[in-house]
């Protein structure tokens, strides 16, 4: 890098400025000259101070702080620069693409590498941008024997990701508590484990898991992240105000921690802090993927940047086309029955899971979508071999409204459906709950016929579960029964649960 630096030196031109600015500024290229970085850094960074908006005194300070090794500090001053000061500085990517390289991140040093070759393919640093092309194939080169052995990692947790996308949630536990197993320090595991949790309204433990993480690992970014989003929707507002504002403070380098930062401020409603760091990202050619744009339109609608927010949502689209409709300048108005399709996938995909409550809590779906016809005689339907007794009676009662046991938790369903819709991932676990002890009363051969008392009982269950503040009381009003009845029933579903 030392070359490097000195080559920059050599060519850049010094601009003129403020008589105190270029005061500071001559002193600290002459320390940088004389390979006195310390106090080179502090005249730049003092020049700096009297000229926040000179990119060349930014640049050289950034050089100074690679030469002592701060690669962190001189990235930040190198994204300044690139983002708010003077983007035609194109050869910030490559000083970028060299830090990276020195702190091991060897995909973000090959993006800006490849940048800079293609926003100045003539320029100074062309041949040195080549070299450590070569350099960076060679590390990969050494590397792969050890990232052959992580293969198996890499291609689970990919699995586990796309069950969680699509709310698989038992199957995604099984899954990444092998990762866990296998790989006891790898945090995304664990971060992923606790998130399934949540979703199925086990609250405690995914606490526990996000608890152990921070314990192992202090300061890991997406636990923290995560903790504020399950206190959000546990309506924790206190201790969601507390977290915003710690993590206003963490400025991340590394894009999956910025869009990480990024989507947790947008699920809790920080729509100006989400902008800025997704919007950040989208600035420096960001691949994002369908989450990204779709969080991003909505930050920036929400900022009012409507414009900005449907050219986004354009994007969105050409990834994602099912997601028409769920604009957000159309969240009031939408039809919201499908609400947990756009958000964990399709109902045909649940209908694929290996788990009988999530085939059920499909078909539950259908009946209230918009799409119910189309999907009942798709052939999709017909041809699939995982379907049981239970689920074909189910299917004939939306078909037809053909009598048949299924009725009775299709009814306890709908009144469900009464007080949790839209049905996003969070309401999406009472369902799951509520037949997953249907199934268990079906092969016990129990008959539902207070309908009401099992529908408070597995709400409540499902509270407590969550570690939300509910009594039996609450919930007896709720369903129009005796708190005792309420009581009695939930002693069945925990049987049936356990």
């Amino acid at each position: 890098m030392s070359k490097d630096a000195k080559a920059r030196m050599q060519k850049g031109k010094i601009v003129s400025f403020v008589p105190t600015g270029e005061y500071y500024f001559k002193k600290g290229i002459k320390a940088y000259h004389r390979r006195d970085f310390i106090n080179a850094k502090k005249y730049l960074g003092r020049a700096l101070q009297l000229e926040p908006g000179e990119p060349m005194i930014a640049c050289q300070l950034a050089i100074v702080s690679t030469e002592l090794g701060e690669f962190e500090h001189s990235n930040r001053l190198l994204h300044l620069i690139l983002e708010d000061l003077d983007q035609e500085m194109v050869e910030c990517h490559y000083f970028l693409a060299n830090n990276y390289a020195h702190l091991g991140f060897f995909k973000d040093a090959y993006h800006h590498t490849m940048l800079y070759l293609q926003l100045d393919p003539d320029g100074d640093f062309t041949e040195d941008a080549e070299e450590l092309l070569e350099l960076l194939a060679f590390e990969s080169e050494e590397l792969e024997d050890e990232l052959y052995g992580q293969d198996d990692l890499i291609i689970k947790q990919e699995q586990a990701r796309d069950l969680l996308e699509s709310g698989y949630f038992p199957k995604a536990i099984e899954l990444l508590k092998e990762v866990v197993e296998e790989y006891p320090e790898y945090w995304s595991a664990y971060n992923n484990l606790a998130l399934a949790y949540f979703y199925l309204g086990k609250t405690e433990k995914a606490e526990a898991i996000l608890d152990e993480v921070l314990e192992r690992n202090p300061g890991n970014l997406h636990a923290l992240c995560n903790k504020m989003v399950f206190a959000h929707y546990q309506g924790r507002i206190k201790f969601v105000n507390q977290m915003i504002d710690s993590l206003k403070k963490i400025q991340p380098l590394l894009s999956e921690q910025q869009f990480k930062l990024g989507t947790s401020f947008a699920l809790v409603g920080e729509y100006e802090h989400a902008y800025f760091w997704l919007r950040k990202l989208y600035k420096t050619g960001f691949d994002g993927d369908g989450p990204f744009y779709y969080w991003l339109s909505y930050a920036a609608y929400y900022t009012g940047r409507e414009n900005f927010a449907q050219t986004i949502w354009k994007r969105l689209l050409e990834i994602n086309p099912e997601k028409e409709g769920s604009e957000p300048w159309k969240a009031e108005d939408q039809d919201q029955a499908n609400g947990f399709e756009d958000i964990s996938g399709s109902i045909f995909q649940k209908l694929e899971s290996d788990y009988v409550e999530e085939r059920l809590f499909a078909l539950f779906l259908t009946s209230v979508s918009s799409k119910k016809d189309e999907i009942i005689t798709s052939k999709k339907l017909f041809q699939n071999h995982k379907l049981t007794t239970l689920e074909k009676e189910y299917i004939s009662l939306i078909r037809s409204g053909k009598p048949s046991k299924t009725a009775d938790a299709q009814e306890i369903a709908e009144l469900f459906y009464q007080n949790y819709q839209p049905i996003g991932t969070i309401e999406a676990g009472l369902y799951l709950m509520w037949f997953s002890v249907f199934v268990e009363a079906a092969k016990a051969g129990i008959h539902l016929k207070n309908k009401r008392a099992w529908a408070g009982a597995v709400e409540y269950v499902w509270h407590k579960l969550r570690s939300e503040k509910v009594s039996q009381q609450e919930v007896a009003k709720r369903y129009d029964i005796s708190s005792a009845t309420v009581g009695k029933y939930v002693k069945l579903v925990n049987e049936f649960l356990n």
